[in-house]
């Protein structure tokens, strides 16, 4: 490019990392800010002088406009398509929490095995041994040898199998396409098979992103297939799962349990603190709740904006991006 290149940083998140950027990038930027919630007004003016937007959500892009590249800074990007971008613009995300992600699932999958901090820890704080033998009393289980069904194989699916695998269980898979793993998965199917998958599953983790296809594809008729004994996660959207029939087969001791990180219910400024779903979760007494914070680590976040950052590089030296999702046909 004969002239400096422009990046507008829209939104809070965005505008946050304008220091880490400036430094991190090798190319040379000019870098404009704009919070579009709190500057509608002035937004236009600065998108129409933008090669790149970084930012999170849904903009109004006239064709005229020289944007090329708008990047998110994270995953998801369910609330965007094609059509909302002009023809010309290419959308990029950005992944760098899987590694985050899986290690949230293993920890819970561990503690449902274990019980070491809803079950050992505090009743040792309370009652010591509680007249326990520590050659006898109650035992608990083990990860090993259980069976790790992954539900949309992809960055996130990918590193809870090397870490399933590292405890010595077994990993079956199933996504759109499937892929050769070697000797992280242990079978690997479609979507249309997952039938098998639910019934061999001791843990169900779906890691599937949410679209027309996969939105609801986990509910009565899915639960019913699974083990009685058997624990879901979801890390990956939360209307992936139906919202009633996951709640029924917890609130009824269908499964086991759960580990539940994705929501159907988030906070707005219209009510900044709901609960995270119609149903009370919160009440049941087999599930671990977070929210929506498997992935959110300093690490993460630093890992995330120096890919930001050496996208920026990209683009300015005319090399082929990454992580395109699609190209807008607006």
């Amino acid at each position: 490019m004969s002239e400096k290149p422009t990046v507008l940083l829209a939104g809070k998140n965005s505008i946050r990392r304008a220091d880490f950027l400036a430094k991190t990038t090798e190319t040379d930027w000019r870098f404009l800010t704009c919070d579009f919630a709190e500057e509608p007004e002035r937004f236009p003016q600065a998108l129409a002088e933008a090669d790149v937007v970084i930012g999170g959500s849904k903009i109004d892009v006239p064709a005229s406009n020289r944007l090329k590249l708008y990047q998110i800074p994270f995953t998801g990007y369910d609330w965007i398509t094609a059509a909302d971008l002009p023809k010309g613009v290419v959308f990029c995300n950005t992944y760098e929490h899987e590694t985050t992600i899986a290690e949230h699932v293993m920890l819970g999958m561990l503690e449902f095995q274990i019980g070491l901090m809803r079950d050992t820890h505090p009743m040792m704080k309370a009652k010591s041994y509680n007249g326990r033998s520590i050659s006898a009393g109650p035992m608990h289980r083990e990860l090993r040898g259980q069976t790790v069904g992954i539900v949309g194989y992809g960055h996130i699916g990918r590193e809870i199998a090397r870490r399933s695998k590292a405890f010595g269980t077994r990993v079956m898979a199933v996504s759109r396409t499937v892929r050769d793993e070697g000797d992280l998965v242990d079978w690997y199917g479609t979507v249309a098979e997952m039938d098998r998958l639910l019934a061999e599953s001791d843990f169900v983790v779906v890691c599937a992103p949410l679209d027309d296809v996969t939105r609801g594809m986990i509910g009565t008729a899915q639960f019913a297939k699974m083990k009685p004994d058997a624990v879901i996660a979801n890390v990956g959207r939360g209307e992936v799962i139906d919202e009633a029939a996951l709640y029924a087969a917890l609130a009824d001791k269908r499964i086991r349990g759960g580990i539940i990180d994705v929501w159907y219910t988030y906070p707005s400024r219209k009510d900044p603190n709901p609960w995270p779903s119609r149903f009370p979760f919160q009440k049941l007494d087999n599930v671990i709740l977070s929210p929506h914070n498997s992935a959110w680590t300093e690490e993460m976040s630093t890992r995330r904006w120096s890919f930001v950052a050496s996208q920026l590089d990209r683009f300015a030296r005319g090399e082929d991006l990454l992580n395109v999702c699609f190209e807008g046909e607006g």
